[in-house]
Protein backbone atom coordinates (compact mmCIF):
# COMPACT_ATOMS: atom_id res chain seq x y z
CA UNK A 1 0.00 0.00 0.00
CA UNK A 2 1.27 3.48 -0.81
CA UNK A 3 1.81 5.76 1.97
CA UNK A 4 -1.07 8.37 1.88
CA UNK A 5 -1.36 10.84 4.39
CA UNK A 6 -2.31 14.93 4.54
CA UNK A 7 -0.34 16.70 7.16
CA UNK A 8 -2.60 18.46 9.87
CA UNK A 9 -2.04 21.95 10.04
CA UNK A 10 0.97 22.21 8.01
CA UNK A 11 0.63 25.94 7.31
CA UNK A 12 -0.31 26.69 10.71
CA UNK A 13 2.62 24.69 12.10
CA UNK A 14 5.20 25.57 9.78
CA UNK A 15 4.28 28.97 10.52
CA UNK A 16 4.39 28.88 14.43
CA UNK A 17 8.04 27.20 13.83
CA UNK A 18 9.13 30.43 12.58
CA UNK A 19 12.54 28.63 10.58
CA UNK A 20 15.40 30.50 9.86
CA UNK A 21 17.58 29.15 7.19
CA UNK A 22 20.55 28.13 9.50
CA UNK A 23 18.77 26.96 12.00
CA UNK A 24 18.68 23.30 13.49
CA UNK A 25 15.08 21.63 13.51
CA UNK A 26 13.25 18.27 14.81
CA UNK A 27 10.55 16.45 13.48
CA UNK A 28 9.65 14.09 16.24
CA UNK A 29 7.02 12.08 14.21
CA UNK A 30 8.36 12.24 10.59
CA UNK A 31 5.80 10.03 9.07
CA UNK A 32 4.88 10.48 5.84
CA UNK A 33 7.58 13.58 5.99
CA UNK A 34 4.45 16.20 5.06
CA UNK A 35 5.72 18.40 7.91
CA UNK A 36 9.29 17.81 7.14
CA UNK A 37 9.80 18.32 3.83
CA UNK A 38 8.38 21.87 4.25
CA UNK A 39 10.66 22.45 7.16
CA UNK A 40 13.49 21.83 4.40
CA UNK A 41 12.92 23.33 1.45
CA UNK A 42 13.44 26.87 3.92
CA UNK A 43 16.68 25.54 5.32
CA UNK A 44 19.80 26.47 3.88
CA UNK A 45 22.83 25.89 6.05
CA UNK A 46 20.12 24.59 8.83
CA UNK A 47 19.86 21.02 9.84
CA UNK A 48 16.93 18.86 9.92
CA UNK A 49 16.30 15.66 12.52
CA UNK A 50 13.57 13.65 11.45
CA UNK A 51 12.62 11.14 14.27
CA UNK A 52 9.92 7.86 13.81
CA UNK A 53 9.74 5.13 15.58
CA UNK A 54 7.37 3.53 12.81
CA UNK A 55 10.54 1.92 10.27
CA UNK A 56 7.92 2.15 7.36
CA UNK A 57 7.10 5.44 8.18
CA UNK A 58 11.25 6.27 8.07
CA UNK A 59 11.72 4.40 4.82
CA UNK A 60 9.09 6.65 2.81
CA UNK A 61 10.42 9.81 4.43
CA UNK A 62 14.29 8.71 2.66
CA UNK A 63 12.86 8.58 -0.26
CA UNK A 64 10.72 12.00 -0.45
CA UNK A 65 13.48 13.81 1.19
CA UNK A 66 15.99 12.49 -0.85
CA UNK A 67 16.51 15.75 -2.55
CA UNK A 68 17.83 17.47 0.55
CA UNK A 69 21.25 17.17 2.26
CA UNK A 70 20.64 18.96 5.32
CA UNK A 71 18.53 15.75 6.31
CA UNK A 72 19.48 13.13 9.68
CA UNK A 73 17.08 10.16 9.71
CA UNK A 74 16.69 8.21 13.08
CA UNK A 75 14.39 5.94 14.52
CA UNK A 76 13.62 6.05 17.59
CA UNK A 77 11.03 7.25 20.26
CA UNK A 78 10.82 10.94 20.08
CA UNK A 79 10.39 10.16 23.87
CA UNK A 80 13.84 9.96 23.84
CA UNK A 81 14.86 13.12 22.18
CA UNK A 82 17.88 14.37 24.83
CA UNK A 83 19.34 11.06 24.55
CA UNK A 84 18.84 11.30 20.65
CA UNK A 85 20.31 14.70 20.05
CA UNK A 86 22.98 14.01 22.46
CA UNK A 87 24.18 11.28 20.22
CA UNK A 88 24.07 13.45 17.13
CA UNK A 89 26.50 16.23 19.24
CA UNK A 90 24.17 18.40 19.07
CA UNK A 91 22.90 20.87 22.82
CA UNK A 92 20.04 22.77 21.43
CA UNK A 93 17.43 23.04 18.39
CA UNK A 94 15.37 26.27 17.25
CA UNK A 95 12.64 24.89 16.63
CA UNK A 96 10.74 21.22 17.50
CA UNK A 97 7.11 19.69 15.58
CA UNK A 98 5.02 17.25 16.84
CA UNK A 99 2.31 15.74 15.36
CA UNK A 100 0.54 13.08 17.86
CA UNK A 101 -2.01 11.95 15.14
CA UNK A 102 -1.63 8.57 13.67
CA UNK A 103 -0.85 8.07 10.21
CA UNK A 104 -3.74 7.54 7.05
CA UNK A 105 -0.83 4.78 6.25
CA UNK A 106 -1.37 2.85 9.63
CA UNK A 107 -5.08 3.23 9.84
CA UNK A 108 -5.42 1.89 6.46
CA UNK A 109 -2.84 -0.80 6.54
CA UNK A 110 -5.05 -3.76 7.59
CA UNK A 111 -2.03 -5.98 8.53
CA UNK A 112 -0.78 -3.38 11.24
CA UNK A 113 -4.51 -4.09 12.85
CA UNK A 114 -5.22 -0.19 14.10
CA UNK A 115 -8.82 0.04 11.96
CA UNK A 116 -12.09 -1.80 13.14
CA UNK A 117 -12.61 -1.20 9.68
CA UNK A 118 -10.10 -3.95 8.64
CA UNK A 119 -10.16 -7.55 9.90
CA UNK A 120 -6.20 -8.38 10.90
CA UNK A 121 -4.96 -9.89 13.52
CA UNK A 122 -4.96 -7.51 16.77
CA UNK A 123 -1.33 -5.14 17.04
CA UNK A 124 -1.58 -1.50 17.03
CA UNK A 125 2.01 -1.44 17.53
CA UNK A 126 3.35 1.64 15.70
CA UNK A 127 6.96 -0.10 16.37
CA UNK A 128 6.50 -2.89 15.05
CA UNK A 129 9.43 -3.85 17.27
CA UNK A 130 7.64 -3.77 20.48
CA UNK A 131 6.75 -6.52 22.64
CA UNK A 132 2.95 -4.80 24.01
CA UNK A 133 0.77 -5.42 21.54
CA UNK A 134 -3.19 -4.94 21.51
CA UNK A 135 -3.24 -8.64 21.06
CA UNK A 136 -1.70 -8.99 24.58
CA UNK A 137 -3.75 -6.01 25.88
CA UNK A 138 -7.07 -7.68 25.33
CA UNK A 139 -6.39 -11.05 26.11
CA UNK A 140 -4.49 -10.78 29.26
CA UNK A 141 -5.24 -7.27 31.32
CA UNK A 142 -7.77 -7.87 33.93
CA UNK A 143 -11.52 -6.80 33.69
CA UNK A 144 -10.53 -4.05 35.71
CA UNK A 145 -7.47 -2.96 33.49
CA UNK A 146 -9.23 -3.05 30.78
CA UNK A 147 -12.21 -0.83 31.91
CA UNK A 148 -9.96 1.63 33.01
CA UNK A 149 -7.65 2.16 29.90
CA UNK A 150 -11.16 2.11 27.99
CA UNK A 151 -12.77 5.22 30.24
CA UNK A 152 -9.58 6.97 30.43
CA UNK A 153 -8.19 6.67 27.42
CA UNK A 154 -11.01 6.68 25.20
CA UNK A 155 -13.87 8.26 27.52
CA UNK A 156 -15.68 5.30 26.77
CA UNK A 157 -18.79 4.95 28.87
CA UNK A 158 -19.51 1.73 28.49
CA UNK A 159 -16.20 0.17 29.33
CA UNK A 160 -17.39 -1.72 32.37
CA UNK A 161 -19.35 -4.08 30.00
CA UNK A 162 -17.15 -4.27 27.27
CA UNK A 163 -14.37 -5.06 29.35
CA UNK A 164 -16.73 -7.80 31.07
CA UNK A 165 -17.66 -9.30 27.56
CA UNK A 166 -14.13 -9.31 26.30
CA UNK A 167 -13.41 -11.12 29.60
CA UNK A 168 -16.40 -13.60 29.19
CA UNK A 169 -15.76 -14.40 25.22
CA UNK A 170 -11.26 -14.80 25.78
CA UNK A 171 -12.64 -17.90 28.29
CA UNK A 172 -14.23 -19.59 25.21
CA UNK A 173 -11.42 -18.74 23.03
CA UNK A 174 -8.70 -15.99 22.45
CA UNK A 175 -9.87 -12.99 20.89
CA UNK A 176 -7.28 -12.56 18.24
CA UNK A 177 -8.81 -10.25 15.21
CA UNK A 178 -9.79 -6.59 14.74
CA UNK A 179 -13.37 -7.91 13.96
CA UNK A 180 -13.52 -10.20 16.69
CA UNK A 181 -12.98 -7.02 18.99
CA UNK A 182 -15.57 -4.77 16.75
CA UNK A 183 -18.25 -7.39 17.47
CA UNK A 184 -17.75 -7.62 21.30
CA UNK A 185 -18.05 -3.93 21.11
CA UNK A 186 -20.81 -3.65 19.27
CA UNK A 187 -22.56 -6.36 20.89
CA UNK A 188 -22.19 -4.47 24.49
CA UNK A 189 -24.38 -1.85 23.78
CA UNK A 190 -28.18 -2.03 23.18
CA UNK A 191 -30.06 -3.10 20.19
CA UNK A 192 -31.05 -0.09 19.23
CA UNK A 193 -27.22 1.78 19.30
CA UNK A 194 -25.89 -1.42 17.66
CA UNK A 195 -26.36 0.41 13.76
CA UNK A 196 -23.73 3.03 14.21
CA UNK A 197 -20.50 2.16 13.12
CA UNK A 198 -18.59 4.91 15.08
CA UNK A 199 -19.00 2.29 18.00
CA UNK A 200 -15.69 0.62 18.64
CA UNK A 201 -13.68 3.91 17.76
CA UNK A 202 -13.05 4.53 21.30
CA UNK A 203 -12.32 1.40 22.83
CA UNK A 204 -9.79 1.01 19.10
CA UNK A 205 -8.11 4.21 20.33
CA UNK A 206 -7.63 3.54 24.15
CA UNK A 207 -5.90 0.26 23.00
CA UNK A 208 -3.91 1.54 20.47
CA UNK A 209 -2.75 4.68 23.22
CA UNK A 210 -2.01 1.61 25.94
CA UNK A 211 0.19 -0.38 23.10
CA UNK A 212 2.13 2.51 22.51
CA UNK A 213 2.92 4.12 26.22
CA UNK A 214 1.31 7.74 24.33
CA UNK A 215 0.13 9.75 27.13
CA UNK A 216 3.31 8.66 29.57
CA UNK A 217 6.25 9.20 26.34
CA UNK A 218 4.37 12.53 25.60
CA UNK A 219 4.43 13.77 29.36
CA UNK A 220 8.23 13.05 29.73
CA UNK A 221 8.39 14.23 25.70
CA UNK A 222 7.50 17.84 26.49
CA UNK A 223 9.74 18.75 28.83
CA UNK A 224 12.68 17.40 27.22
CA UNK A 225 11.35 19.15 24.14
CA UNK A 226 11.40 22.71 26.37
CA UNK A 227 14.34 21.58 27.62
CA UNK A 228 16.28 21.35 24.45
CA UNK A 229 15.04 24.75 22.73
CA UNK A 230 17.90 27.55 22.18
CA UNK A 231 16.49 31.13 23.41
CA UNK A 232 13.42 32.58 20.88
CA UNK A 233 13.30 28.93 19.91
CA UNK A 234 9.50 27.05 18.79
CA UNK A 235 7.72 24.11 20.16
CA UNK A 236 4.54 23.28 17.78
CA UNK A 237 2.37 20.01 19.59
CA UNK A 238 -0.59 18.90 17.46
CA UNK A 239 -3.04 16.67 19.68
CA UNK A 240 -5.79 14.89 18.65
CA UNK A 241 -7.26 13.68 22.04
CA UNK A 242 -8.54 15.71 24.63
CA UNK A 243 -6.14 14.20 27.62
CA UNK A 244 -3.07 14.73 25.00
CA UNK A 245 -4.43 18.48 24.87
CA UNK A 246 -4.44 18.82 28.47
CA UNK A 247 -1.21 17.46 28.51
CA UNK A 248 0.12 20.46 26.85
CA UNK A 249 -1.70 23.22 27.82
CA UNK A 250 -1.11 22.32 31.35
CA UNK A 251 2.86 21.32 30.96
CA UNK A 252 3.04 25.48 28.53
CA UNK A 253 1.26 26.81 31.30
CA UNK A 254 3.36 25.96 34.22
CA UNK A 255 6.49 26.80 31.92
CA UNK A 256 4.84 29.99 31.09
CA UNK A 257 4.09 30.75 35.10
CA UNK A 258 6.67 33.03 37.85
CA UNK A 259 5.18 31.75 40.16
CA UNK A 260 3.68 28.13 40.97
CA UNK A 261 3.00 28.29 44.37
CA UNK A 262 -0.63 26.97 45.70
CA UNK A 263 -2.91 29.82 46.32
CA UNK A 264 -3.01 29.70 49.97
CA UNK A 265 0.86 30.65 50.30
CA UNK A 266 0.72 34.50 51.07
CA UNK A 267 4.00 34.98 49.15
CA UNK A 268 6.36 32.93 46.87
CA UNK A 269 8.34 30.26 48.00
CA UNK A 270 9.10 28.02 44.77
CA UNK A 271 10.70 30.79 43.20
CA UNK A 272 9.84 29.80 40.10
CA UNK A 273 10.76 31.64 36.66
CA UNK A 274 8.78 31.04 33.31
CA UNK A 275 11.38 29.89 30.55
CA UNK A 276 8.84 30.20 27.56
CA UNK A 277 6.12 32.49 26.60
CA UNK A 278 2.91 31.24 24.98
CA UNK A 279 2.35 32.13 20.94
CA UNK A 280 -0.78 30.52 20.97
CA UNK A 281 -2.89 31.09 24.18
CA UNK A 282 -5.63 29.35 23.09
CA UNK A 283 -4.75 26.45 20.37
CA UNK A 284 -5.45 26.86 16.59
CA UNK A 285 -7.92 24.36 14.52
CA UNK A 286 -8.13 23.53 11.10
CA UNK A 287 -9.95 25.85 8.85
CA UNK A 288 -13.44 24.90 7.26
CA UNK A 289 -11.20 24.04 4.21
CA UNK A 290 -8.90 21.62 5.57
CA UNK A 291 -11.88 20.19 7.22
CA UNK A 292 -13.74 19.29 4.19
CA UNK A 293 -10.47 18.29 2.37
CA UNK A 294 -9.49 15.76 5.49
CA UNK A 295 -11.95 15.00 7.93
CA UNK A 296 -9.86 13.49 9.92
CA UNK A 297 -8.14 16.56 11.41
CA UNK A 298 -10.94 17.46 13.09
CA UNK A 299 -9.92 17.18 16.32
CA UNK A 300 -6.39 18.13 15.53
CA UNK A 301 -5.76 21.10 18.01
CA UNK A 302 -1.93 23.17 17.64
CA UNK A 303 -0.54 24.59 20.80
CA UNK A 304 2.79 26.80 19.98
CA UNK A 305 5.47 28.05 22.51
CA UNK A 306 8.60 30.47 22.80
CA UNK A 307 12.01 29.54 24.90
CA UNK A 308 12.99 32.55 26.53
Amino acid sequence: MEFNHISVLKEESIAGLNIRPDGFYVDCTTGGAGHSKEIAKRLTTGRLICIDKDLDALSVAKERLKEFDCVTFVNNNFANIDEILDELGIDKVDGILADLGVSSYQIDTAERGFSFMRDARLDMRMDKNAKLDAYYIVNNYSENDLAKIMFTYGEEKNSRQIARKIVKQREVKPIETTFELRDIVVSSYPPKFQGKTSLPNKVFQAIRIEVNNEMNDLEKAVEKMLSKLNKFGRLCIITFHPLEDRVVKLSFKEHATDCICPPRIPMCVCNHKADIKLITKHPIVPTDNELLGNSRSASAKLRIAEKL
